[in-house]
């Protein structure tokens, strides 16, 4: 599956030794107490379809600051993607949602996986502020809104691991040719929604996952977007 790391699976490894053009999506563990995590049955759902002749690689990383970053790195070493899509859950979200800008804080109101609970941290101690995302999030959003699914522009991806991701991927990109990346927020699954004790909103795991395919392809066919 997507969780096992790729070296450890002799056909992921043969596709990256042939050559073959790749799209690295990752989603995360539960954390928080819950039993799933939306972001990864999405990205496990994409395993292995092709996306414009891309061959999509999925992974599940860990929801713990001190290692999410490091486990990201390794996936992208060994890939070798010309995309990665890093994806988030964000339960009372009635949207996919597109992250314009990562910063470079980690403020955690609530402990990681492991216990770590990091308040005003820098994610790289005196990098910049802040990245833009590497993909055409308007061109991805106006794909999804074209095919009927609900799409927005975010300009918080929060201050939990997943900014810590977000931020990590965009400092590891930095300067990087031939690789674009960026993070995308999806909503609760209907079974998360009906676990609530509040009313909030859901999407489907069919639904999410052609919503998230409709926009590789878009982030496939457009290069280069202006920020704004």
């Amino acid at each position: 599956t997507g969780s096992v790391p790729l070296g450890k699976c002799a056909a992921l490894r043969h596709l990256v030794i042939m050559g073959a053009k790749t799209i690295l999506v990752t989603g995360f563990e539960p954390f928080g107490g819950e039993s799933i995590n939306s972001s990864a049955q999405v990205a496990a759902r994409l395993d292995r379809k092709l996306i414009e002749g891309r061959t999509v690689i999925s992974a599940t990383l860990p929801c713990v600051f001190s290692t999410a970053s490091e486990a990201l790195e390794q996936y992208i070493l060994e890939a070798k993607p010309e995309l990665v899509i890093c994806l988030g859950q964000a339960g009372g979200r009635a949207a996919i949602s597109f992250e314009r800008v990562a910063l470079n804080v980690s403020d955690a109101r609530f402990a990681d996986n492991a216990g770590e609970q990091p308040v005003d941290a820098q994610v790289i101690d005196d990098g910049p502020v802040a990245y833009w995302s590497g993909l055409p999030i308007k061109a991805m959003a106006h794909a999804l809104g074209e095919a009927g699914y609900p799409a927005e522009i975010s300009n918080s991806a929060g201050t939990f691991v997943c900014t810590h991701v977000f931020y990590g991927l965009m400092h590891l990109l930095a300067g990087k040719k031939g690789i674009r990346g960026g993070f995308i927020h999806v909503p609760y699954l209907p079974v998360q929604a009906a676990l609530s004790l509040q009313s909030v909103p859901c999407l489907s795991l069919v639904d999410m996952v052609d919503a998230i395919a409709i926009a590789m392809t878009a982030a496939l066919g457009v290069k280069r977007e202006r920020v704004g």
